[in-house]
């Protein structure tokens, strides 16, 4: 994938000590993606300018505006990609949460949510679904090594779903909100299916990060880095398998062990 399209070069001076010199840097790009449901404006999101389709299916999913991709009849994105066009059948009520319960969530980017605090019911995760300590520690080496936009700019976020038989689905996005919101958005746009796989995000496991594994089913989630305590008593009371710390053979397991097997 070519990402120079989503770069910005400009004049910075770089000190070192006593020393400064101007120097050519590169920024990432930063739009307002605007969302249309039926018709009518539903929420407008800062992002990186990619997979704005996905971004705005897995967003509106993880509220549960939208409850499955079969609801969703078009999708159209505008030809300057600032504008994504859905004609679906929605959920009334999560629609409405939306404006009414805002909640300002810990992120990054400063998201917003309508349906994180309880106002959705989600059935308790019981799937029998497994991976290997071993696994993981390769996916996560493979997950922060493939990081290209990161590299170039030191500032965006990542995630990427592992699902059961090997596939990895990845996205990269200034608010980690918006990576898994994207790549889950690709998943269900493809028709994969996200029951039986393991997330891995960037950045700590706050509740909110938390409730989008919930809503989309996935089982179990995998950070580097650690987790909030609602992020470990959301994981465990809906059934999530979650695990942070996870630097090479070691990480530490929260809740739900047993899907962790050697």
């Amino acid at each position: 994938m070519d990402n120079s399209r989503y770069l910005k070069k400009i004049i910075i001076d770089r000190v070192n000590g006593d020393e400064v010199t101007e120097v050519e840097d590169v920024t990432i790009e930063e739009a307002r993606l605007n969302v249309y449901l039926n018709g009518e404006k539903a929420i407008s999101m800062m992002c990186i300018p990619i997979d704005q389709d996905a971004h705005a299916i897995g967003f509106l999913m993880s509220e549960n505006v939208i409850s499955s991709i079969d609801d969703v009849q078009e999708i159209t994105l505008s030809e300057d990609g600032l504008r994504v066009d859905i004609t679906a059948k929605i959920d009334e009520n999560s629609l409405t949460n939306l404006y009414k319960e805002k909640t300002l969530v810990s992120g990054c980017g400063g998201g917003v949510t309508g349906n994180i605090a309880g106002n959705v019911e989600v059935p308790f995760n019981q799937t029998n679904f497994v991976i290997s300590p071993e696994v993981i520690s390769r996916e996560v080496a493979i997950f922060y090594r493939d990081s290209e936009l990161y590299k170039l700019t030191g500032c965006v976020h990542k995630a990427m779903l592992y699902l059961e038989d090997g596939t990895t689905v990845t996205s990269e996005d200034i608010g980690r909100h918006n990576a898994i919101d994207k790549v889950v958005g690709k998943c269900k746009i493809k028709g994969l299916d996200t029951t039986k796989s393991v997330l891995f995000v960037s950045g700590r496991l706050s509740s909110e990060m938390v409730v989008k594994a919930v809503m989309h089913k996935v089982p179990i989630v995998v950070s580097r880095t650690a987790p909030t305590h609602l992020g470990v008593m959301t994981a465990h009371t809906h059934g999530v398998t979650l695990i942070g710390f996870a630097r090479g053979k070691k990480m530490n397991v929260y809740t739900h062990s047993g899907r962790v097997v050697g």
